[in-house]
This record gives C-alpha cells, structure tokens and sequence, in this order.
C-alpha cells in the first residue's frame, strides 16, 4: 500500500486565526470562556477547546451579562452584534476576514436597496450571518438559492436590480453552475469582482482532483459538519475515486484497501495536521509504506488577531 498527501491540506489562516484567538482569550481571562457556535467545525479542536474550559453557545441568551465571548470564524448576524452590545458582552470576533468581506458586499447591496441573492447551503452558520447582515428596510431582500433548481423557481421583485454573492467554501464547480443559471435568468445580474470562494477552499480542491487521478481511495481527514471537508470528499468521488470523510484515524475500515493499492490522504480547512499524522501511523501499521507528499501551492497568508489579544 502507498501513501500520498494532498499539498496543500488542513487549516488556512482563517482557522488558524480563530483558533489563535480563542486560545489567546484563554491564556489572558481564563475559564469559562464563551463562544457562539463553534469556532470551527472539527471535533477534536472542539473537545480539546471544551477540556480547557470553553462553553461553546447557539444563543447569547446562555451568556451572563458582560463577560468575554468570541464569535466564530463563521460569521453572526447584525442582529447578535445588537444582542451582544444589550447584554455588555465583550466580543472578540473570530469571523474569517474572507467571509467578513462577503458581509460588507451584502450591506453595500441592501444599502443600495438591490435583491440579493446568496449561494449557499441552507442552515450553515455561515449562511446564516451573511443572511443577516441584509436590512430589507431599504427595498430590497435577501434569497437563498442551493443549486440551479432553486434558480429555476426564484422569483424576485426587481430582476432590473439584483446582485449574487456565495457562501466561501462552496465548490468552485457548483458556484459556477449556479451563477452561469443566474446570468442567464437575469442578465443584469452583477457580482463580486473576484469570486467569494476562498483561497484556502480553492486550493484544496486543485490538489484534492490531482490526487483523484493518483490515488485509489482519498481519506478526507475532516468532520462531518464541515462544509469544506464534505466538499472535498464530493469532489474526489465526482473524480470517480473512492472517497471517505473520516474523523481521525479510528475510522478507518480496512476492507476499504487492496493490498497494493494506493491511498490519497488530504484534510479539510478546519482539520489538525496531528489528525493527518494519526491517519498515515494507522495505515503504516497496517503495511503501507512511508508517504510521498505531492507538489502543491505553498500558501504564506496571515490573518492578524485583535490587538488586545497580541500582547
């Protein structure tokens, strides 16, 4: 059995920076430390986050009054940014910069009084605050759309005035698809300059699809209710590959692999490296052979923390 790692895989700078933000709070205020939802999807982050005193939270009505509370790298609504200031919380906000950039598209559209309408998955916290940065006060509204389906039975008042953003870790290939039916169905439509879908998302995906066309199985070290992961696992099987979406390496099955098959490894954006190094000890054990890293694009961004958490 051989072994290959997807270059690049694992956390990007805005996991990096949540995680480095929460862990920062800690160190400075100590426990219990509350963040709304949680701060990134993995669970081994989380369980080790909970270990050491964090309360993760879905309302601010579970928070005392004034203490310390991050939000997380999803992104919240204006509507809790409102909650949080009525109960003097102190926020540190986790929010990955990329989706705070497709916030600041939504108000410039809801300012501007257009439709808008948002590419993402229905019930995702991150779908959820972008959602809600959107005031209809000023004419326009705000519409959810999962696939070229939901573009196909969309109606919109003022298909003269309508703007699309997307939610940051979609399919390269799905976003295109939809955006493609949303120009049609709306000539008009305008957009981003550059699309929403993240750096780290992108990236990802190109390595994962090279590894596709290597590999017999892909392991996609991630959780289950990680968008970016689930996409990654999609993709490698729309490559025709066997594909799997695993935890850690406790969910490896070992009739998933032929003797001398060869076995991709890559890792979602919110998945430790120490879980990927779980994963290849696993199959070493079970008589793999030492892993080959493949070529990748090295990634060098840096997202800062707030600056009273630096020192």
């Amino acid at each position: 059995m051989q072994i290959k790692l997807a270059n690049p895989r694992g956390f990007c700078a805005g996991v990096d920076r949540a995680i480095e933000i929460v862990e920062r709070a800690l160190d400075l205020f100590g426990a219990p430390l509350y963040v709304k939802h949680e701060v990134v999807h993995n669970k081994f982050v989380i369980e080790d986050m909970i270990a050491r005193g964090v309360i993760f939270i879905e309302e601010l009505d579970e928070v005392p009054n004034g203490v310390t509370c991050i939000f997380s790298a999803h992104g919240v609504s204006l509507e809790v940014r409102r909650q949080a200031e009525e109960k003097q919380l102190k926020i540190f906000d986790a929010t990955c910069p990329l989706v705070t950039k497709v916030h600041f598209e939504v108000k410039k559209y809801s300012k501007d009084g257009c439709d808008c309408i948002l590419i993402g998955h229905l019930g995702h916290p991150e779908v959820e605050g972008t959602m809600g940065q959107f005031d209809s006060s000023n004419g326009g509204k705000i519409h959810l759309v999962q696939d070229v389906n939901d573009v196909d039975i969309l109606k919109i008042s003022q298909p003269e005035n309508v703007a699309y953003v997307t939610q940051t870790t979609l399919s390269m290939d799905d976003t295109s698809a939809i955006i493609d039916a949303l120009r049609e169905k709306y000539p008009k439509i305008i957009g981003p300059k550059k699309n929403d879908i993240c750096y780290a998302t992108q990236n990802r995906q190109d390595a994962v699809k090279q590894l596709a066309i290597e590999a017999d199985v892909v392991l996609v070290v991630g959780s289950s209710n990680s968008s970016n992961s689930n996409r990654l696992r999609e993709l490698a099987e729309n490559c025709g590959c066997l594909s799997y979406l695993i935890d850690g390496p406790e969910d490896i099955k070992p009739d998933w692999f032929s003797e001398n098959c060869v076995v991709g490894i890559t890792a979602g954006a919110s998945a430790p490296e120490i879980l990927v190094d779980g994963v290849v000890d696993k199959l070493v054990s079970m008589g793999a052979s030492k892993p080959d890293s493949m070529e990748g694009i090295k990634e060098d961004i840096y997202f800062s923390i707030p600056r009273e958490l630096r020192a």
